[in-house]
This record gives structure tokens, C-alpha cells and sequence, in this order.
């Protein structure tokens, strides 16, 4: 696992790059997307990039153990860590599945109309996903409920009637670049909006609206 792999990301200031990682860097990507995807309460950025080169670099390293001697206890380690990448994965995946279930009405909303530079928070196959089960809610909906109801409650407003992401609620921070000025809203009428400074290495339990644009660019680190 020394090998170099090419890795094309987005930058928030330039168009698409070419990283080139390590097979450790690129499982470090995916743990901090995992990490993030987890504790965020909204559905983030697509790192099917991530994805698919942790899956080839999984299919790499199942092709050099069947190469390896029988009883070698590298096997045995390798094998391992094989099993907690593909459950770090798998979780990831999960979870953002669990959030397009959730959440899919505002979610395809927001891909219908994307703020200026904002990146689409779907992969192709989870926006497939998304639309089908939207489909199949309504289907459901109609024939189980909505079709036995008078003539002007047979319709339904997903966007009104699933509920939103909470941006509102709080979540854990580790500061991975140092920040400056960053604005926090008041918790009552009473008090103003102040500005705090992020040291890099400190951990702050914070509202997530604010610090969301430092979730995206991976200036700070869900924990």
C-alpha cells in the first residue's frame, strides 16, 4: 500500500484539480467524510470520488492477498483493516442514505435550484435514489391515504410536511485551520452577535449554521 493515487476534487476558488494521494491519505478523506457525515445534521457534499477510489484500492488490495503466502500473518492484518475500511464505508454510505430518507423533499429542492458555486450534495446514483423514493412516497400516499380522503385534502406538500434539516442544533468541533472572525448569533433577544477567533487544534461545541461553509471547505473537523 505505498502507491500513489489521483484523486479529482473540487476547490472552492478554482475549478477541478488533480490530487494525488497515498492509499493512507485517501482513508483519512474518508474517515473525516464519514466523521462529518455523521454528526452533521444535513446531508454534505458528495465524496463519490472518495468512494470510488477507496473501493479500487480495496479491490487492489484483495488481488495482492490472493498473490500472498497462505499462513503469512500480514494475511491476517491485512485482512482487518480491509474489514474496517469496508465498515467506515458502508457507515458512510448508510448514513447519507438515511438522510436522502429523511430529508428528500428539501434535498431535491436544493438541487433544483443551487446557490451560485454551491456543489450538488448528490452523487448520480443517490439523486436516482432520492427521485424514486419520493415517486414511491407519493404513490404511497395516494393510494393508501390521500384517495379515500375528500376531494380538496387529496393532495399533499412534502416540502411543508417532512421537516427540515435543524441547522439550529449544536455539534462538536476540532479546528484543523486556524480561523478569524467568525460571526455566532445570540442565543436570546438579549444578547448581540459577537465574533470568536478558532485556534487551530481547539474543540468547540457550537451552533452548526454557523460553521457549516468551515465543514465544507474541511477548515474544521466533526468529532
Amino acid at each position: 500500500m505505498t502507491e500513489e493515487l489521483d484523486l479529482t476534487g473540487q476547490d472552492s476558488d478554482a475549478g477541478s484539480e488533480e490530487v494525488v494521494l497515498t492509499p493512507a491519505e485517501l482513508i483519512e478523506r474518508l474517515e473525516q467524510a464519514w466523521m462529518n457525515e455523521k454528526f452533521a445534521p444535513e446531508l454534505l457534499e458528495s465524496k463519490s470520488e472518495i468512494v470510488e477510489c477507496v473501493m479500487e484500492q480495496l479491490d487492489h488490495m484483495e488481488e495482492n492477498l490472493r498473490r500472498a503466502k497462505k499462513g503469512d500473518l500480514k494475511v491476517s492484518i491485512h485482512r482487518m483493516e480491509m474489514e474496517r475500511i469496508r465498515y467506515v464505508l458502508s457507515s458512510y454510505l448508510r448514513c447519507r442514505l438515511m438522510k436522502i430518507e429523511k430529508f428528500f423533499p428539501h434535498i431535491l429542492e436544493k438541487e433544483k435550484t443551487p446557490h451560485e458555486g454551491e456543489l450538488s450534495s448528490l452523487s448520480p446514483e443517490e439523486l436516482v435514489f432520492a427521485k424514486q423514493y419520493m415517486a414511491n412516497t407519493e404513490t404511497y400516499l395516494k393510494n393508501v391515504a390521500l384517495k379515500h380522503m375528500p376531494p380538496n385534502l387529496q393532495t399533499v406538500d412534502l416540502l411543508r410536511s417532512v421537516p427540515k434539516p435543524d441547522l439550529d442544533s449544536y455539534v462538536f468541533l476540532r479546528v484543523k485551520e486556524r480561523q478569524e472572525n467568525i460571526l455566532v448569533e445570540p442565543e436570546t433577544d438579549e444578547q448581540r452577535d459577537y465574533v470568536i477567533d478558532l485556534e487551530e487544534g481547539s474543540q468547540h461545541l457550537i451552533r452548526y449554521k454557523t460553521i457549516a461553509p468551515l465543514v465544507a471547505s474541511g477548515a474544521v473537523q466533526l468529532i
